[in-house]
């Protein structure tokens, strides 16, 4: 008897930045040397101090469930932390600790989505999203957004995609691919329209030209945000995020993360708790780097003739604009990969909106960034 799939999972589509990157470990297996800049994965070390507490927690024997909220004093520190970076206060017992964010946007879109609802995304948007919201028999609904309009969701645009099925609006700022930051505006004229934002603050703390970023925190007590360690911290393999919800939300969040996921890792909780406490410095060290090597790589991009129509103002990547090379970017991606050796995103992953364009990350060295812009020219140049 052949086997029989559940009919969700035909409406999951394959996360591009991950085929391309598996296709690379492939290719490395097979002696190739590719570069990497199609993962959104800080080429830094973890701080110090994650590392030493985690080996800590290890031989301590902290190996065991934990509250499936998370550890009580790791709550109070993030309340703590993200509460200072969103300029609010923050009860701990609004948070609740996950296995990384994808964990904790999954609940949350289990929670809000039902069968038939609808969730508005601003586009290009991380590829995760439609795909968390169709998994849970949700409709996503698209808003674009544009690279001359500094990629602003416009709110009106957003009130006209609403419908009686509307569960959430999602918002990412600093956004993955492009950059961007919404305004405290454009924040709060979101939050003011009725569903409730589901935001995205992985990127919080990673932005260049005294940037400011709004948390949705600040803008309604009824908003699920989610963050995490990966990104500032340098934390991807840790899988440690979290999320902070509307206070009704937590006993069935609760209830959900006990069956889906019981409870975050132990020891890798303390090492979050080590991260909030002694991982500034590598967070100034990171976004130091960071602000140099997106100029670097979007100069060079623009010397070759890929389209950048500005530096991003947060977040580790460069969007650009590839049609000058191809209309295809998947085609284009796999091409660069195959005969260049680098390793980028193709912009169809972030959406209709992104095809023709292609994601590059500036979280790698500067050496890797000057020899894939030099490995690019010669492959695209006259």
């Amino acid at each position: 008897m052949a086997l029989v799939f559940a009919r969700r999972l035909e409406r999951i589509e394959p996360f591009l930045a991950m085929e391309v990157m598996e296709r690379a470990f492939a290719l490395e297996r097979e002696g190739a040397d590719v570069l990497h800049l199609e993962i959104g994965e800080p080429d830094f070390p973890a701080p110090p101090a994650v590392h030493e507490a985690c080996t800590r927690a290890l031989r301590a024997g902290e190996t065991h469930y934990t509250d499936s909220r998370g550890l009580s004093e790791l709550r109070a520190a993030i309340a703590r932390d993200k509460g200072a970076r969103a300029g609010v206060e923050i009860d701990p017992g609004r948070v609740i600790v996950t296995s990384g964010t994808s964990p904790a946007m999954l609940l949350v879109f289990s929670l809000l989505v039902d069968l038939g609802d609808e969730v508005v995304i601003g586009t290009p948007h991380y590829p995760c999203y439609p795909n968390f919201v169709r998994f849970c028999g949700g409709r996503p609904v698209f808003v674009p957004t544009s690279a001359e309009q500094g990629y602003r969701l416009d709110p009106e645009a957003v009130r006209a995609a609403l419908s009686p099925r509307t569960r959430a609006i999602v918002t990412s700022s600093p956004a993955n691919p492009t950059g961007a930051i919404q305004s405290a505006e454009v924040i709060h004229a979101l939050a003011a329209l009725g569903p409730p934002l589901v935001s995205d603050e992985i990127y919080d703390g990673l932005v260049y030209d005294g940037a400011r970023v709004t948390s949705a925190l600040a803008a309604s007590e009824e908003a699920f945000v989610l963050d995490g360690f990966s990104k500032r911290y340098a934390m991807t393999g840790f899988r440690l995020g979290y999320a902070v919800v509307p206070e009704p939300a937590l006993r069935p969040l609760q209830i959900l993360q006990q069956n889906l996921f019981i409870s975050a890792n132990h020891f890798v909780q303390r090492a979050g708790l080590a991260a909030l406490e002694h991982g500034e410095a590598t967070v100034r060290e990171m976004r130091r780097a960071y602000a140099r090597r997106r100029g670097l790589l979007a100069d060079g991009l623009r010397k070759i003739g890929f389209g950048v129509p500005a530096d991003p103002a947060g977040a580790f990547y460069v969007f650009a604009d590839a049609r000058a090379f191809a209309a295809d970017s998947r085609q284009l991606a796999f091409d660069l990969l195959e005969t260049a050796h680098v390793a980028v995103t193709p912009g169809i992953d972030f959406g209709p909106a992104g095809e023709g364009w292609l994601r590059f990350s500036c979280a790698a060295s500067d050496a890797t960034l000057v020899e894939a812009i030099a490995r690019l020219g010669r492959r695209l140049g006259p």
